[in-house]
């Protein structure tokens, strides 16, 4: 009798295995999507609160006190540049996740636009602001982390004016896929220092690199990773969720959790080590 109903569409049918590793994907980039929200989260608090408090107290020099090279007396144009720097950067990683939220888009579409383009020019600004302090206030690192950092800014700007460019022709599909690695690598700097906490966690100590003159062939790798690896894990899920197999879906979503698992590991570390001991209610 419950083959009969079941032929006949009485009763539902199982879900097939390429739906069941679907809703498993898509799961995994849900988890994914919502402990990354909240580590920047943590790190927009930690901005306000100490940069910006540093700011309205009138001491700047406090800047000096978790920055290599933080505010310099004198330098207008430097200083200026690291505000606005860091003013937009709390503005970009806190904006940056609701611009990927459909039910958002899908409620209030002008909001998303309108916002949408302040998003961009702000996140453009700041690669800007960032390529030029690099190159101009003898920042940390060797020259090998300054082309990746150059290069984490020219993505930005890329990225930008691409996804920019398909959401006038209203190529929406591919406009979001775009937006999508606007939003990963205008979290770059974010990315390094979670993939910084998390090798200095799971090695017990700086391992690859010199903590004193912040050089060393692990941070050179971590500087080009902070762009490069999002977007190719990116592009894993994509084909994954738009034309793969079962077995393809669950590999990714394996793959996203165990992502997720060491990218809160990071979160941790960065939060106890730098952000929340500065943060102050």
């Amino acid at each position: 009798m419950s083959d009969t109903l079941l032929m006949n569409g009485a009763l539902p049918r199982a879900p097939s295995m390429r739906v069941r590793a679907g809703q498993a994907l898509k799961a995994a980039a849900a988890l994914w999507f919502a402990v990354m929200v909240a580590g920047q989260t943590i790190f927009v608090a930690y901005i306000v609160s100490f940069y910006g408090g540093a700011v309205a107290a009138g001491d700047w020099l406090r800047w000096n006190k978790v920055l290599p090279v933080g505010y310099v007396p004198g330098d207008r144009a430097g200083n200026a540049a690291l505000a606005a720097h860091l003013a937009i950067a709390a503005f970009v990683t806190l904006a940056g996740p609701l611009q990927l939220i459909p039910a958002l888009r899908a409620r209030h579409p002008a909001l998303h636009r309108w916002s949408g383009r302040v998003y961009v020019a702000v996140a453009v600004v700041t690669a800007l602001a960032g390529i030029y302090m690099i190159w101009t206030r003898n920042a940390a690192g060797d020259m090998t982390q300054h082309w990746g950092t150059t290069l984490n800014g020219v993505l930005i700007m890329l990225c930008a004016f691409v996804a920019v460019r398909h959401a006038m022709a209203r190529r929406l599909d591919v406009h979001r896929r775009w937006a999508l690695r606007l939003f990963l690598v205008v979290s770059g700097s974010w990315f390094f220092r979670v993939g910084l906490l998390f090798w200095i966690l799971v090695n017990g100590g700086p391992v690859g690199f010199d903590p004193k003159t912040f050089t060393g062939p692990a941070l050179n790798v971590l500087v080009f990773g902070e762009s490069l690896l999002p977007l190719a894990l990116l592009e894993l899920y994509l084909r994954a969720r738009d034309a793969g197999g079962a077995r393809r879906k669950l590999a990714v979503a394996a793959g996203l959790a165990l992502l997720t698992l060491a990218m809160g590991v990071g979160i941790f570390g960065a939060s106890m080590a730098m952000w929340l001991p500065h943060v102050h209610g």
